[in-house]
């Protein structure tokens, strides 16, 4: 039982246990669903939660809550809601996360199709049209208009959008802290293999283009590097020593001379 700070116990909601019983009972499916009186919750002046267990199968840690309350001055008393709470062991669900945040790189199937926001802050416009805020009309406008002058891409990637691959390849599995690049004695940007990027990010990063190597056709560090170095050499062996003249006996048995 807890009591809150400015409210005294009100004798009549805090006793009113059969009252309360009776109002969810009639709103469950079945009166199997309603165990013990659990105690009570004083929420107010005259205002009381009562709260039982809940024994429905698959609701464990679960409690039924009905407030009821009264009137100044008036003996009988009024229920407000029932409702099902979790409690502290109840298994809930997690919480709300959109479709578009739990999407994840490989989730996406052939004929997937994934919208990027018109104010997706990784890209800008390929020409500037100014700092004026657009709607979406205007927006598309400007994307019709860039199409039919054959200007190419309507957005590209901004700095903002750069600087978050840029961090998300150096941390990944082709940056230059990665266990394969750790063991490698040689590093990608001295390796044949390599093919160099065009824009803002050749300097970081470039495409491994060994059919033999784990990151082939992917984004590398220029500082990653791995065992399939196009200079990576086997050491040398040594030339084996000569085997000597072979020595046939030709000798018979009854050819050998006492002495």
């Amino acid at each position: 039982m807890r009591t809150t700070a400015r409210s005294k116990p009100d004798s009549v909601t805090v006793g009113a246990v059969e009252v309360a019983r009776a109002a969810l009972l009639e709103d469950v499916d079945s009166p199997s669903d309603v165990g013990e009186h659990l105690g009570h919750v004083v929420e107010g002046e005259r205002l009381v939660t009562h709260s039982f267990a809940c024994t429905r199968p698959g609701y464990v840690g679960w409690r039924w809550a009905v407030t009821l309350t009264r009137a100044s001055r008036q003996r009988t008393v009024t229920v407000d809601e029932v409702v099902l709470l979790p409690g502290e062991d109840a298994i809930t669900a997690p919480d709300w996360v959109p479709y578009r945040d739990r999407v994840r790189p490989g989730d996406l199937t052939p004929g997937d199709l994934l919208p990027v926001a018109d104010d997706d802050p990784r890209l800008v416009p390929t020409y500037s049209f100014g700092d004026d805020p657009l709607d979406t009309d205007e927006k598309e406008q400007v994307r019709d208009v860039a199409r039919e002058l054959f200007l190419g891409r309507p957005r590209t990637l901004g700095p903002e959008g750069r600087e978050q691959a840029a961090q998300r390849w150096w941390d990944g599995d082709g940056g230059p802290d990665s266990p394969l690049a750790q063991a490698a004695s040689d590093s990608c940007d001295s390796c044949g293999f390599l093919v160099r990027l065009n824009g803002p990010l050749s300097g970081r990063f470039g495409v491994c283009a060994n059919g033999d190597a784990n990151d082939d056709g992917r984004v590398v560090a220029l500082g990653h590097g791995c065992g399939a170095h196009s200079e990576v050499r086997l050491a040398k062996k040594h030339e084996p020593l000569p085997m000597p003249e072979p020595i046939v006996d030709d000798f018979a048995p009854g050819d050998v001379e006492s002495f």
